[in-house]
């Protein structure tokens, strides 16, 4: 099994297979848009858009199970991202990182690389780095920046 076996569905309600990013490096992060770490959309949309022409996408999973941080529709989670950050990497619908409604893709890759805490995601914006092969190969903690990430893209890419 690989990341490219599941499929999630898009803020827009379309559902999309991970295959479409085979050959690609993903990093997928659950997000909120009330949390102290938001400002880490900047970041990301930054490498987004610094290395997206050398293989590099970025996968937003919004996220509601930490603190209330991300309590909006799928239309205002869309507009806060584009109208305070200009996100322009791809957003998901809103889903669980954890329990027992945890969405497949998070399950996936809190198996293939547990945290310092066992599996379980601590708070909004875990970063999971997928290969081109669709394997995971690093899971980046909440309080890494993007920024702290880089040297790692740059590598890997």
């Amino acid at each position: 099994m690989t990341f490219y076996d599941f499929e999630a569905e898009r803020l827009d309600g379309t559902l999309e297979s991970m295959s479409t990013y085979k050959g690609k490096t993903v990093i997928v992060v659950n997000t909120a848009s009330k949390c102290g770490l938001t400002p880490q959309y900047e970041g990301l949309e930054k490498l987004y858009e610094t290395y997206k022409d050398q293989g590099l996408v970025i996968l937003g999973f919004p996220c509601n199970q930490f603190g209330n941080q991300e309590p909006g529709t799928a239309e205002e989670i869309q507009e806060f991202c584009q109208l305070n950050y200009g996100v322009s990497f791809p957003m998901f619908a809103k889903i669980d990182v954890n329990g027992k409604n945890t969405h497949p893709i998070f399950k996936y890759l809190k198996s293939e690389l547990g945290g310092l805490l066992g599996s379980k995601i601590q708070w909004n914006f875990t970063k999971f780095v997928v290969d081109k092969q669709g394997k995971p190969i690093k899971r980046f903690a909440p309080i890494s920046t993007p920024e702290s990430m880089e040297d790692y893209i740059k590598e890997i890419l």
